[in-house]
């Protein structure tokens, strides 16, 4: 066990559910709590005291200055409130550090301010008013986990909502300076406890520093225990002394002491990588690892957006269980990431459209489920919400044949195709065609050769070929099912309108494109076949019908052709995996995993201390299925981090949730229950 911190595990996650907004007072334009009868800033120069406090204390305007690892330089807070100490933080980072040099921000809030509330007390700062214009137009809605804003090209804020100690046993990654901020310890004793200053010492780099504007006795015994150095420095205005310090040697992280296969590999040099694929899945890898510097090689057999990401329209869409399990918080942050990235570079709405979902319930048993998803999930009504069959026609625009169903307003379609070329465009991505045939790992990194025997390398290499991924000798153990889609087109007649929203069940339809309905798609399990079938646009004509039978009884009566035999439309092959969640992290070697864990097959509960084997430097985005826009973009960002060594845009459980070996391990453990 590991004495400092007592972590061998990781806590289990927080409810879903909608975090409570702070009750606020406005003096002079600053915001105080009723709850903790405190000020979030200093009413005698809040951008002064945090300069004083934090900047300065951590010798950030000399480490940026400095810094020049290729990892970003990490800071820890506890407790955003108005943000004032990351903008503040932000702005030192664009006047000191050098063009290379990139900056993570990592920050806890239970009580996340609305955003009319955040603008309205950034509004102080006028010089900080471009910042806080970007970190309002990103603000999340104030639902426990973690949000990813990105900031600017060289800037990422991580906001971990929920309390705060909570949220860094939580936390995969590493700080560098901590912000040990929040309500005076007089006035709010939960956060300042023992446990905090433990997480933070486990989620410090070597040598990380700290600072904070309390002298409370509570507070240096507690950092001292954890194993922080501190002194006493002169406090800002009237309040004499504050406290700075370091730690030089943090604990061991042995949260994954019970699923060491889980263990990240070590940390490698990301100059090239090589990702093959390029559709959402891959482009969207691509653009994540050019947006930290890395140089990036795109193989593609076809074209871009060749397979299941070609589509005319697609949809921006998640469907979460009615009982909270790991699946669902991972799609409903995938949604949340999906629509702020797609907002942050296209907010003409170009490439998307944030029309929303309306996901009817057209059966008994899908009816029984979103009431139970309603009531065990009280979500904030902006991200989802219940609607009866008026409310559900006012927001679709037509007439639907539900009953109930539930309205996502921040989902909505894509034209996927078009966010490929998007992604594939940013500056440091080159696309090369050719069928990647072979990979083989050497000293340096990773060779890949084409089917023509050309021969590529680079420091990593990504998977992203959706059914194919596992077509590699390093991937073959990857459980992937083909999975055949076919989508059918409907030209609209004047005077015939599609739905204003996307309505979905069976099957979705997007508003019309062009005066062209898509209507989709079927599901064919086991099947690779892209020929088209009159078969499937029956069905598709069927989905339709029943979801929306209004629409249909229009088309058939403006005499618009129907028939399955002259439709037109798409056929792709999307991948799934066995339990329906994506695959993204680094590649196990399956053959050191089967000999490592073996006994797993006798005992489940066998305990190990080897940590899981990976291909060093070989990665996996894929099983993606039909959500694959509100889940990729999100894995590329885990991707991603794991490479640059940054922390990760999920919890340490749901990371592990999404590893590429988790199906290695459930078989293995298969055969000890199989025993029992």
């Amino acid at each position: 066990m590991n004495h400092a911190t007592g972590e061998t595990r990781f806590p289990s996650l927080p409810p879903l559910a909608a975090l409570t907004r702070p009750a606020l007072d406005w003096e002079n334009g600053a915001p105080h709590s009723r709850a903790f009868d405190d000020v979030y800033f200093s009413r005698q120069d809040g951008r002064a005291e945090t300069g004083h406090v934090f900047l300065d204390a951590n010798h950030l305007p000399e480490r940026f200055a400095a810094w020049q690892v290729p990892r970003a330089f990490v800071i820890g807070e506890t407790g955003f409130g108005t943000g004032l100490n990351m903008l503040c933080a932000w702005a030192c980072f664009e006047q000191y550090a050098p063009p290379g040099a990139r900056l993570h921000l990592v920050s806890t809030e239970k009580y996340p301010l609305d955003r009319e509330s955040l603008a309205r007390a950034l509004n102080a700062w006028p010089t900080l008013a471009d910042h806080a214009r970007t970190l309002c137009r990103q603000w999340p809605d104030a639902v426990a986990g973690v949000h990813r804003l990105h900031l600017g090209s060289r800037v990422t804020l991580d906001l971990h909502f929920g309390e705060t100690t909570e949220r860094l046993l939580l936390l995969d990654g590493q700080v560098d300076a901590w912000f040990l901020d929040g309500f005076a310890p007089s006035k709010n004793p939960q956060m300042w406890h023992a446990e905090l200053f433990a997480a933070m010492a486990a989620r410090s780099r070597p040598g990380a520093t700290f600072a904070t504007f309390t002298c409370a006795g509570v507070v240096k015994r507690g950092l001292a225990a954890a194993g922080f150095e501190w002194k006493k420095v002169p406090g800002f205005g009237r309040k004499r002394e504050m406290l700075a310090g370091h730690i030089d040697t943090p604990p061991v992280d042995n949260r994954r002491q019970a699923t060491p296969w889980f263990i990240p590999p070590a940390a490698r040099p990301a100059h090239h990588a090589i990702v093959i694929g390029a559709g959402i899945a891959g482009a969207s890898v691509a653009a994540a690892l050019a947006r930290r510097g890395v140089a990036v090689t795109v193989v593609e057999k076809t074209a871009p957006a060749a397979g299941g990401s070609g589509n005319r329209q697609g949809a921006l869409y998640v469907k979460l269980a009615a009982d909270t399990n790991p699946q669902s918080r991972f799609y409903l942050a995938g949604l949340m990431y999906s629509r702020r990235l797609f907002d942050a570079f296209d907010p003409a709405h170009g490439l998307w459209q944030p029309s929303g979902v309306v996901q009817l319930a057209l059966s008994e048993k899908e009816t029984t489920r979103q009431r139970r998803f309603s009531t065990h999930h009280p979500l904030p009504a902006d991200l989802v919400h219940a609607l009866e069959h008026f409310a559900l026609n006012r927001e679709a625009g037509i007439e639907v044949a539900a009953e109930q169903g539930l309205f996502y307003p921040q989902a909505g379609w894509v034209r996927p195709a078009a966010l490929c070329e998007h992604w594939l465009a940013q500056p440091g991505i080159t696309l090369t065609y050719g069928e990647a045939s072979t990979l083989q790992r050497h000293e340096d990194g990773w060779r890949v050769t084409l089917a023509d025997n050309t021969a590529l390398s680079a420091d990593h290499v990504v998977i992203a070929s959706a059914h194919l991924a596992n077509r590699f000798a390093q991937t073959e153990t990857l459980p992937l099912q083909p999975v055949r889609g076919q989508v059918s087109e409907i030209p609209l007649p004047d005077g015939v309108a599609g739905p204003e929203r996307v309505v979905c069940a069976g099957g979705y339809a997007p508003p019309a494109l062009d005066s062209v309905l898509t209507v989709g798609a079927s599901f064919v399990p086991h099947s690779a076949e892209v020929d088209m079938r009159e078969a499937d646009h029956v069905h598709n004509l069927k989905e339709l019908q029943t979801m929306l039978p209004e629409l249909y009884r229009r088309l058939e009566t403006a005499g618009t052709e129907l028939d399955p035999a002259r439709l037109g439309g798409r056929a792709s092959i999307r991948a799934a995996s066995p339990d329906k969640t994506p695959y993204a992290g680094p590649v196990p070697d399956a053959p050191a995993w089967r000999e490592d864990y073996a006994t797993l097959r006798k005992d489940a509960t066998s305990t190990f201390d080897t940590p899981g084997q990976h291909h060093p430097g070989l990665w996996t985005s894929a099983a993606h299925g039909s959500r694959g826009l509100a889940s990729a973009p999100l894995c590329a960002e885990v991707i991603a981090s794991r490479i640059c060594d940054e922390p990760l845009p999920v919890e340490g459980p749901l990371a592990d949730h999404l590893h590429p070996g988790r199906r290695l391990i459930r078989a293995l453990s298969r055969h000890a229950g199989q025993r029992s």
